[in-house]
């Protein structure tokens, strides 16, 4: 009998005017695993997570959730995902509380559930301050808009998690916070990847890894498997390509 992994992508494609943003992109994640997705700039990385969770139509290929494809059976597969995505838009004219309670009452939520859920949300993310004063999300830094935008995505319970650069521009402590939460959920049973530019933050959180570059996954398996031994970033750097200086650019600096 074989398990069907938590969250699958199956051979995802996009194709923007001639130019393949991802290119045949399958990543499997196991139940249980926090797995994450490095890659450099336009890589492909939240292409094909906005492929995968439903946010853009992919040209070929589709995803899976716990064998619930995305795009065939969408209502079944959105109610396992919690997804914060890149540049995630908001109602800017809500406080943090009833911008909750809209997104539980969307999803069908008991309003004593949402009520339930939201005061402890608040309360751990640190944002229940803001919400006592009635402080608006359109006034949040980008690190509360990160924070209200994981809450969002925990608030149904959902089995698998995306989260696209979600300890961009979050302070230390309550990058602590997260990281406390994110094992929490895996530790309960439930499933993560984290897109992330931070290797050292991958090797600290996650067990599983996966290199995207030039739009096509070049390494994906364990992060020891990946790893080798070596460095993730020396490894990453090996696969990706690095830029280098040579000793006459930039050579008006400091003079």
């Amino acid at each position: 009998m074989t398990t069907n992994p938590a969250f699958e992508l199956d051979g995802l494609t996009k194709d923007f005017s001639g130019t393949l943003a991802a290119d045949a992109v399958s990543v499997a994640v196991p139940v249980g695993s926090l797995t994450g997705l490095v890659g450099p700039n336009g890589a492909g990385k939240t292409t094909s997570l906005s492929m995968a969770v439903g946010l853009l139509r992919p040209d070929a290929g589709t995803a899976r959730v716990h064998g619930v494809d995305v795009w065939a059976d969408p209502t079944r597969a959105k109610a396992m995902l919690g997804v914060l995505p890149d540049g995630l838009a908001l109602p800017e004219r809500l406080t943090a509380g009833e911008l909750l309670r809209y997104w539980g009452l969307l999803r069908g939520m008991p309003p004593e559930i949402i009520a339930a859920r939201t005061e402890e949300l608040l309360r751990i993310l640190e944002l229940d301050e803001a919400e006592t004063k009635g402080v608006r999300v359109i006034e949040f830094s980008t690190g509360m808009r990160k924070k209200i935008g994981l809450a969002t995505a925990l608030l149904h319970a959902p089995k698998v998690l995306v989260l696209d650069e979600p300890f961009e521009a979050v302070d230390p402590v309550s990058a602590r916070v997260l990281r406390a939460i994110m094992r929490r959920f895996v530790a309960a049973g439930g499933s993560i990847v984290i897109s992330s530019h931070v290797m050292s933050l991958v090797e600290d959180l996650c067990d599983r890894v996966a290199i995207i570059a030039r739009g096509q996954v070049v390494a994906d398996g364990t992060l020891d498997e990946v790893r080798g031994g070596a460095r993730l970033e020396d490894v990453f750097v090996s696969l990706v390509g690095e830029r280098t200086i040579a000793e006459e650019e930039l050579a008006w600096l400091g003079s």
